[in-house]
C-alpha cells in the first residue's frame, strides 16, 4: 500500500537506515543557534575563569569560590552540548548561573558609594538564552527560569541590599564594574543578535518552503510494500525536497521546520492531492488498479478544521477511488482531543477510506486507544522489527502486537524489514504485509510502474 509520508521520523526519507542522529540538535536547532549557545557557554566559562584568576592575586577567596562556580557551569553546558544535550544543557546551566548571580549580588556584589552593583546584569543574558531556548520548544520550566532571572534583575536594581561580607577591594570593585558591564553589555548584544538571526532564518526558510512548493521543487519517490509472496501490493510514496539553492534537503531537516512554521496543512494538501492524481492514474491501468495508496496525515493536518471537506474534495476532483486510499497516523495524534479525533476518523471512514495507525507502540497507544479508533491497519515499527531476531523479548512483542491486532480485526504490516531472516520470522507471526530495503529502495514513479509491469509479466 503506498503511503506518502512527510513525517521525519521515518528512516526511509533518508538514504539508508533510520539516521543516527541527535533528535535535540538534528530536528530543531539551526546550526548557527547550536553554535551560538555553544560560544556563549564559552564565554561564561571564560569570564569565570579569568575573574577567578585576578581575585585570587587578589586573595579575595569567597569571590574566587563564586567564579569558579561560573567557570564550571558554563564548561558543563558546553560539554553537554557537545554530548547531544542541548536542550537540558541549558536549562541546568540558566538554573545554576542564576542562583551563582543572585547569590553574588545578595553576598558579595552589593552597591557601595563607590561602585553600583553589576553582576545583576547577567541575568538578562541568562534570560535572553532561555528566550532563545523557548523559541525551540515551548516549556513552562524555560518560562518560570526566563520569570525567574528578570524577577530577580529587578528586585537586585532596585533594591539598596547590603551585606556584611563585602570582601572586594574598592580599586577591584571600580575596575570590574566597568569590565564587566562591558562583558555583559556584549553578551547580552549577542544574544539579541543570534535572536535576530534566527528570526531571519526562519522567515527565509519559510519563503523557501513556500517557494518549493509553488515552483515544483517537491517530488515524491516509491519504496515497494509487498505481501508474503513478496509480490508488490503498492509502495511508499516518500517525500523529496530537491532545492537549486539548498540541494537536495533532507525530510528530516525540513519537515519539523514546515511543521514549526505551520506549512504542513499547505504541504500535506499538495502531498495527498498528488497522491490521488496518482491513485486515480493508476486506477485506470489494469497492471496497476489493485494497489493502494496510503498517505500519512500530520496532527496538524488531520485537526484542521477543513481536513475533511478537502479530502472528499480532493477525491472528487481526481477521480481516486477512495477503497484503495489509506490515511497514516502516527500515535502523536493520541494527545489531543481524541474525541474530535474519532469523531474526523469517523467521517473519513464514511468516504470509503481505509485508517492506519503507524510506528505503533513508540507513542502512545493502548489497547483502549486501539478499539476505540476507527483504524483498520497497524505498522509495526522498525526498530521492534529489526530486533525481533535478536531478542527473544522483543521477538515475543513483535508477535503478541500481531495476535492482538488480528484479534481486533487489524491487519499487519511491517516495515523496515531488512534481511529474510526477519521477513520469515514476521511472516510466521502473522504479518501479511511487509515494507523494506530487502523489497526494494524509494524509486521515482516510473521506475516503480516499471517493476509492476515485470512482475505482471511474470504472473501471467
Amino acid at each position: 500500500m503506498i503511503k506518502t509520508t512527510y513525517d521525519a521520523k521515518l528512516g526511509e526519507m533518508m538514504a539508508g537506515t533510520r539516521p543516527q542522529v541527535s533528535s535535540e540538535i538534528a530536528n530543531h536547532y539551526s546550526t548557527r543557534m547550536v553554535a551560538a549557545f555553544r560560544y556563549g557557554s564559552l564565554a561564561i566559562a571564560g569570564v569565570g575563569l579569568i575573574q577567578a584568576v585576578v581575585f585570587a592575586l587578589m586573595g579575595s577567596w569567597l569571590v574566587v569560590a563564586m567564579e569558579l562556580a561560573v567557570f564550571v557551569a558554563g564548561l558543563a553546558i558546553y560539554v553537554l552540548i557537545r554530548r547531544g544535550h542541548l536542550a537540558f544543557g541549558v536549562l541546568v546551566g540558566q538554573a545554576a548561573l542564576l542562583l551563582i548571580a543572585i547569590i553574588m549580588g545578595l553576598l558579595l556584589d552589593v552597591p557601595t558609594s563607590e561602585a553600583p552593583r553589576i553582576s545583576h546584569l547577567y541575568l538578562l543574558v541568562v534570560a535572553a538564552l532561555g528566550y532563545l531556548n523557548y523559541q525551540r520548544e515551548k516549556s513552562r520550566t524555560q518560562l518560570a527560569l526566563i520569570g525567574l532571572c528578570l524577577l530577580s534583575f529587578i528586585v537586585l536594581a532596585s533594591a539598596p541590599i547590603t551585606s556584611p561580607f563585602i570582601v572586594m577591594p574598592d580599586v577591584a570593585r571600580t575596575i570590574g564594574t566597568w569590565a564587566n558591564a562591558f562583558v555583559a553589555t556584549a553578551m547580552l548584544a549577542a544574544c539579541f543578535h543570534a535572536m535576530q538571526a534566527e528570526l531571519t532564518r526562519k522567515d527565509k526558510y519559510s519563503r523557501d518552503l513556500m517557494a518549493a512548493l509553488w515552483r515544483g521543487e517537491f517530488n515524491l519517490v516509491y519504496q515497494p510494500q509487498v505481501d508474503g509472496s513478496q509480490n508488490t501490493v503498492g509502495a511508499e510514496a516518500l517525500l523529496r525536497w530537491n532545492s537549486p539553492q539548498r540541494g537536495s534537503v533532507s525530510p528530516v531537516e525540513f519537515i519539523p521546520q514546515a511543521e514549526k512554521l505551520g506549512l504542513m496543512v499547505t504541504i500535506g494538501g499538495w502531498v495527498l492531492e498528488r497522491g490521488c492524481c496518482t491513485l486515480a492514474e493508476w486506477g485506470a491501468s489494469p497492471h496497476f488498479r489493485h494497489l493502494s495508496l496510503s498517505i500519512n496525515v500530520s496532527t496538524s493536518q488531520l485537526m484542521h478544521e477543513d481536513f475533511e471537506s478537502f479530502v472528499r474534495d480532493t477525491l472528487v476532483k481526481t477521480g481516486a477511488d477512495p477503497r484503495r486510499l489509506i490515511l497514516e497516523l502516527t500515535e502523536s495524534v493520541l494527545v489531543t482531543d481524541i474525541e474530535l479525533v474519532i469523531g474526523k476518523l469517523n467521517a473519513l471512514r464514511e468516504l470509503g477510506i481505509t485508517i492506519a495507525l503507524d510506528d505503533f507502540g513508540t507513542g502512545y497507544s493502548s489497547l483502549s486507544y486501539l478499539r476505540r479508533l476507527p483504524i483498520q491497519q497497524i505498522k509495526i515499527d522498525r526498530s521492534f522489527v529489526q530486533d525481533a531476531v535478536n531478542s527473544s523479548d522483543s521477538a515475543s512483542l513483535v508477535k503478541n502486537i500481531v495476535l492482538m491486532s488480528r484479534d481486533l480485526g487489524r491487519t499487519v504490516l511491517a516495515e523496515g524489514v531488512e534481511t529474510m531472516e526477519q521477513h520469515n520470522l514476521l511472516a510466521q507471526f502473522g504479518c501479511i504485509e511487509f515494507q523494506g530495503y530487502i523489497y526494494g529502495k524509494p524509486m521515482a514513479l516510473n521506475d516503480f510502474e516499471q517493476r509492476i509491469e515485470v512482475e505482471t509479466r511474470g504472473l501471467a
